[in-house]
């Protein structure tokens, strides 16, 4: 093997040791797709079970090694998180990723079924942020969780949904309770099935004040539409903007 041959061995090698776990693209995709965030929203955004422990000592890897920093726009000891022109240059690698696992990697619902937070993190990216009602309002779901039996999904105009591990305790009148089990929320996460259809023959079932459990459908995105999508689709993924507002 000639040398030139060695050394880019070793820099790929080098690529894994850094970024070849389950978290590391994962933190990097999120910052990427929604800008500066701090640790508790990364550490409720990610998809699947990531402990506190385990995300503090992902971040400080990142940080060691030139991907993520502190956002210097924020004079705080509590700065969130954000891209460095290093972690920039990964977006190519990470839509290539993304455009190879969906032509190539088939989707298992078991696995995911087996971790319901995944399926909530798929429905987050499933609302529709210009349907929602200006006052801020929480889906309750009561699912199978590590720890609770319990996740929130925040919902407000303009704003990201956000989905919390502990009850965010707004009025009571701003709540629309969710009764259903994994199997019957993957098909609508994954953009398979409306959620209409799925509270119509009641495979979701919603309670809670009656304009808001009737407005619920609306929230969502129509089957087959991603609002992550690009509007081209010779694109692939959705564009990487590492400098929007988080």
């Amino acid at each position: 093997m000639g040398s030139s041959a060695k050394t880019e061995y070793c820099a790929f090698t080098k690529a894994v040791e850094h970024l070849g776990d389950r978290w590391s693209l994962l933190i990097v995709r999120e910052l990427a797709l929604f800008g500066p965030q701090g640790f508790n929203t990364l550490a409720t955004g990610l998809p699947g079970h990531i402990s506190r422990s385990v995300l503090t000592e992902k971040l400080r890897k990142l940080e060691e090694i030139g991907i993520v920093a502190h956002d210097p726009a924020t004079a705080s000891r509590s700065a969130p998180y954000c891209l460095t022109p290093a972690g920039e240059q990964l977006m190519p690698t990470l839509k290539s990723l993304w455009a190879w696992a969906e032509h190539w990697v088939p989707e298992d619902p078991a696995t995911a079924q087996r971790d319901p937070t995944l399926i909530l993190w798929w429905l987050r990216h499933r609302i529709g942020v210009q349907a929602l009602p200006e006052r801020q309002v929480a889906i309750e779901f009561a699912l199978p969780l590590d720890g609770s039996d319990r996740q929130w999904l925040l919902l407000a105009a303009g704003v990201e949904p956000e989905l919390c591990q502990e009850d965010p305790m707004i009025g009571e009148d701003r709540y629309v309770f969710v009764e259903a089990d994994a199997a019957a929320l993957y098909p609508i996460a994954r953009g398979a099935r409306s959620w209409a259809d799925a509270v119509a023959d009641r495979s979701v079932r919603l309670y809670g004040k009656p304009d808001l459990v009737a407005a619920s459908s609306s929230w969502f995105l129509p089957v087959g539409r991603d609002e992550d999508a690009p509007q081209d689709p010779s694109l692939g993924e959705p564009e990487l903007a590492a400098g929007a507002a988080g």
